[in-house]
């Protein structure tokens, strides 16, 4: 019998957890990585919500999905028959949803076989619901995707658990009073989320489903924080992804190969020994599993189209170098593609509203990790930045990116955005213009 396969995912975490080496506990998650594989260099499609999550379940990239915003406000799958749980179904699958899904306006667009109603999309109402479903023994196989709101703002509020005066705000940021709460709310939040992941995980344990039951530990984006979310350097595309199951996925495995969401898609398809689809753009992470090979991707990709306001960005990683393409006439932050919170409002009294942003950014990832230090300019680097260029230009190409046939890549009717001058994403949005 083919295992059940369970999706558990979160909102805007990166890899800011325990099992990636970070002050924030997640005993429940940690378990998992030490039961599973733990991929420590996976990367999402792309740093903003919709988009990450349309890559991981059709296995494309976003602008190849049709998904290039958000999808409440008015963006879509081309074709919601290449969403994952219908090759699933084909091959004996029943689906249900529990939870955020954040790839249609309506999750009745998707096709999964039941959609559980809820209260809210919170681990407090999300749990409980899935560990129902899991109690009720459900006939397999079964794919299950649990969707957690955390650790989207606005976050949970600082206990003592999460003291502020010992907690280290993420890379980019200072550290300061303000930057310090706010980790410490993401640290209360991360924890609710842990807690709600371990109920989860129990039920498995509980009715016996563990052994045969593929679990997918992921989240779509990195924090939103300043220069994390919505943005396509490390800060904003590393993804946390833990596995554990039936193939291989045991032992409290490390990975360090460079792999991507869309990798997800055609591993399943290879490992329930089923038909691939041909729209398939992602490799399968057997090899890794099976230690045939120590990487299967040379380069993987990541791209920004709309966000809450228009801001088009690709990228390209490789091992060694980070590169990133700014397109359009906006040369300093587009403002509403980050959620208001006090470190932002610490850098928009900074000044960071009139910081000039470069068209290209190149970063060397042995002596910058950080991604901090832009030697797109260096001449040493000439022949790196022309590689990574056309590494770019050829994905790009092949996967007929609609950048390239000219600015601005439009919105579908119907659809609402912010002013890329504004502010905040909260401010009033404005609709599609044709």
């Amino acid at each position: 019998m083919r295992p059940n396969i369970l999706y558990i995912h979160s909102h805007d975490t990166g890899r800011y957890t325990q099992p990636f080496g970070h002050a924030v506990s997640t005993p429940n998650m940690q378990r998992l990585a030490e039961q599973g594989v733990m991929f420590r260099q996976n990367y999402s499609v792309g740093p903003t919500c919709s988009p990450s999550r349309a890559g991981l379940l059709t296995g494309m990239c976003a602008h190849s999905a049709g998904m290039i915003g958000l999808a409440h406000r008015g963006f879509g799958l081309f074709d919601y028959s290449q969403h994952l749980v219908h090759t699933l179904r084909r091959a004996g699958y029943r689906s249900t949803l529990i939870g955020v899904q954040h790839v249609a306006s309506s999750a009745d667009m998707i096709g999964y076989d039941e959609v559980v109603p809820l209260k809210s999309h919170d681990a407090v109402d999300v749990a409980p619901a899935a560990v129902a479903f899991l109690d009720a023994k459900p006939s397999g196989p079964f794919f299950l995707s649990v969707g957690f709101a955390e650790t989207h703002r606005e976050y949970h509020q600082a206990g003592p658990a999460d003291d502020e005066r010992y907690t280290l705000p993420p890379a980019p940021l200072p550290d300061t009073p303000e930057t310090r709460r706010d980790m410490a709310d993401y640290k209360a939040s991360v924890r609710v989320l842990d807690e709600g992941m371990g109920r989860v995980f129990a039920a498995l344990e509980r009715n016996g489903l563990v052994e045969n039951t593929l679990v997918i530990c992921t989240t779509d984006h990195g924090l939103a924080f300043p220069m994390m979310k919505c943005n396509l350097t490390q800060h904003g595309i590393g993804t946390q992804l833990i596995m554990r199951g039936p193939g291989g996925f045991e032992g409290g495995r490390v990975s360090d190969a460079l792999v991507s969401h869309i990798d997800i898609f055609p591993t399943l398809c290879e490992l329930l020994e089923i038909d691939r689809p041909d729209w398939l753009q992602g490799l399968s992470l057997m090899p890794l599993i099976r230690g045939e090979a120590q990487e299967i991707n040379d380069a993987v990709y990541a791209e920004v189209t709309y966000h809450a306001a228009y801001e088009p960005m690709r990228a390209v990683r490789t091992k060694r170098y980070s590169y990133i393409r700014r397109f359009g006439p906006k040369t300093t932050p587009v403002l509403p593609n980050l959620d208001d919170s006090r470190s932002k409002t610490l850098w928009l009294d900074s000044g960071w509203a009139a910081h000039e942003l470069p068209a290209e950014q190149l970063y060397d990832l042995v002596f910058d990790p950080s991604e901090s230090h832009n030697i797109a300019g260096d001449p040493t680097m000439v022949g790196v930045l022309g590689e990574m260029r056309a590494k770019l230009d050829a994905w790009m190409s092949r996967t007929d990116d609609p950048l390239l046939k000219g600015e601005p890549v439009l919105a579908p009717k119907g659809a609402v955005m912010n002013d890329p001058n504004g502010t905040s994403p909260r401010e009033e949005p404005i609709p599609a213009e044709w």
